[in-house]
């Protein structure tokens, strides 16, 4: 196997990760043995990816939810799950993320007890393929920590059996005053093993162990698991909290390069299995930092656009768009072979480091109180010197948008709509939080029965009840769906929209914010244009440029634009998918 080209750049990899590190294990075996874990025994198992290759289009929506976000009482989660996106999302929705399924302890399933079995309380395997067979599955790789009541960690207290030199352990007397932390735990759990106390490393909560990566099983047991992930039907892979995964005591123990190198190994095992599979890394860090996880379109396909959802609210609570539009003239367009993974709503609240260095003091100050007037929550985490500093804020996205800065107003359910169709129309895949499709409320008893912030966007909706609701048309959650299903079918017909489609910031003011998107044959342009304020506006067609001998439609309202008339009337919220052509 030794001659085989792929043994050798894995074996790279593995001499960059573990240059530091003394092994047991030559390269070469441990090259071997991570090869016939994902599945390559010989060289007939190797699939060719392509270089720079798309392996998506405009077509692709992701939809986000828990697998039991929609019950039904006697009737397996994932099934009405299954059932949910059959009758209200089969036009819309082709891939669907399911976030961890497992057996869990805590954090809502982020904390795996067991990485290879489904949560009975959710349904089993059979499940999880049934929907894996008519959406892409996307599937969490909760890589960064695991579990205190699993029986890897079981075993590390008594110190035998596999797990048992699995976890991250430092000293007290160290010096972690650099470590970066989204939580304000401590960050050492001490705890009773057969060899003694040892300090275990928890980046998240006391219940959530950090891996030790230095240890080539811990590697060799992820690559089971993602082999396991992939023969159930996962198309999409989530590296959850991956900007944390290796540890160096005295530095800030994130983004480190053995981190990047990792996440470019498991990419070169994965593609070589099959080349369609997505690797998406979730890094809740600064815009620059997060960039670095594209590589050199040798790492992650895609990444989460965290700084999107704090811009794009603030943008439509102040009705001010500079920042936003600073922001997106700043973006680089990700090269054919990566993409961004835009969304605005998850299971998490809205992100407030992402924001760092876009957002001022004062203009985070402000977003953050008014969420706090709309029924939001803050969760907290401590800065360099030991103060708290806003980290999130948590609320849905839909009760995020019930106003502005001087307070709630009627246009909650219009605003809503344009933040989503900014989001669509935008360069990259969108993904889309079940909730935000549902037009779902805060949810202040789940918070009340967990005590969780994060309770608050996480609603386990009665299946029975939301339909009737989804069938009224005078209910919040009728209007959302429905204009929100309008969008996306649109979306998904129009070249201009790949996500790697040219896109282009325009200069419409303050209280405009527009971009142009170019299809990759250059055949299509659209003008995106919003108004982002709570009054009516006019913009002059001089500004976005449209060609005369060229004719313009709205594909939103389906209106033809009229250039002998000079400009256009905007509502509030209203937006503008100008295009010379309807693929409709």
């Amino acid at each position: 196997m030794a001659w085989d080209p792929l043994h050798d750049k894995v074996k790279h990899h593995l001499e960059t990760i573990y240059a530091d590190v003394s092994l047991d294990v030559s390269y070469d075996t441990l090259a071997t043995q991570l090869l016939a874990a994902i599945g390559i025994a010989s060289s007939e198992d190797i699939a060719s990816p392509k270089s720079h290759y798309n392996y998506w289009d405009e077509q692709d929506i992701i939809m986000i939810t828990y697998g039991d976000s929609v019950i039904r009482e006697n009737e397996r989660p994932l099934v009405t799950l299954n059932n949910f996106l059959h009758q209200y999302c089969k036009n819309t929705v082709n891939n669907v993320h399911i976030l961890p399924f497992f057996p869990y302890s805590s954090d809502d399933g982020f904390s795996v007890i067991d990485y290879s079995t489904v949560n009975e309380s959710l349904g089993s395997w059979d499940d999880i393929e049934a929907i894996a067979k008519d959406y892409g599955l996307m599937t969490d790789l909760v890589i960064n920590h695991c579990s205190a009541r699993s029986i890897w960690f079981d075993n590390f207290i008594k110190s035998e059996g596999p797990g048992s030199d699995f976890f991250f352990t430092a000293d007290p007397s160290d010096d972690l005053s650099m470590v970066t932390r989204p939580r304000v735990s401590p960050l050492l759990r001490e705890t009773e093993t057969a060899d003694g106390v040892k300090h275990v490393w928890c980046t998240f909560s006391h219940d959530q162990v950090d891996f030790d990566f230095r240890n080539p099983k811990v590697l060799l047991a992820f690559v089971d698991i993602i082999k396991l992930y992939i023969d159930k039907g996962t198309k999409l892979f989530r590296l959850d909290a991956v900007a944390f995964l290796w540890k160096i005591v005295g530095s800030n123990c994130i983004n480190l390069s053995q981190t990047h190198e990792v996440v470019r190994l498991l990419r070169t095992l994965i593609e070589h299995v099959d080349p369609s599979i997505i690797i998406i890394t979730e890094t809740n860090i600064p815009n620059r930092e997060n960039l670095t996880y594209f590589g050199n379109a040798n790492e992650a396909h895609a990444i989460y656009n965290f700084s999107l959802p704090p811009l794009l609210v603030n943008t439509l609570v102040t009705g001010d768009c500079t920042y936003l539009k600073s922001w997106m003239m700043s973006m680089p367009p990700a090269q054919n072979g990566t993409a961004y993974f835009n969304f605005i709503a998850s299971h998490d609240g809205i992100g407030l480091r992402p924001a760092e260095g876009l957002l001022d003091d004062e203009e985070i100050s402000e977003l953050v109180h008014t969420m706090q007037n709309f029924g939001g929550k803050i969760s907290w985490r401590a800065s360099e010197h030991g103060k708290q500093k806003p980290y999130e804020i948590n609320i849905t996205l839909f009760d995020a948008l019930q106003g502005t800065t001087k307070g709630p107003d009627k246009y909650q359910v219009d605003r809503f709509i344009c933040a989503h169709a900014i989001m669509l129309g935008m360069e990259g895949i969108p993904g889309l939080y079940i909730h935000s499709l549902l037009g779902t409320s805060n949810d202040y008893e789940k918070v009340a029965n967990t005590g969780q912030n994060r309770s608050i966007n996480r609603r386990r909706w009665d299946i029975d009840e939301l339909e009737v609701l989804l069938d009224s048309p005078h209910s919040q959650h009728h209007k959302v769906l429905t204009r929100l299903s309008q969008l996306i079918r649109i979306r998904k017909a129009q070249p201009a929209f790949h996500p790697n489609a040219t896109q282009f910031t325009l200069q419409l003011g303050n209280e405009i914010f527009g971009y142009w998107r170019q299809s990759l044959d250059r055949k299509q342009s659209v003008f995106c244009v919003s108004n982002i304020c709570d009054e009516e506006r006019t913009i002059l067609l001089s500004d976005i440029n449209l060609i005369g001998t060229d004719n313009w439609i709205d594909l939103v309202t389906r209106d033809e634009i009229c250039l002998s008339s000079g400009f256009i009337q905007l509502k509030p919220y209203q937006t503008l998918w100008i295009s010379n052509q309807d693929f409709e």
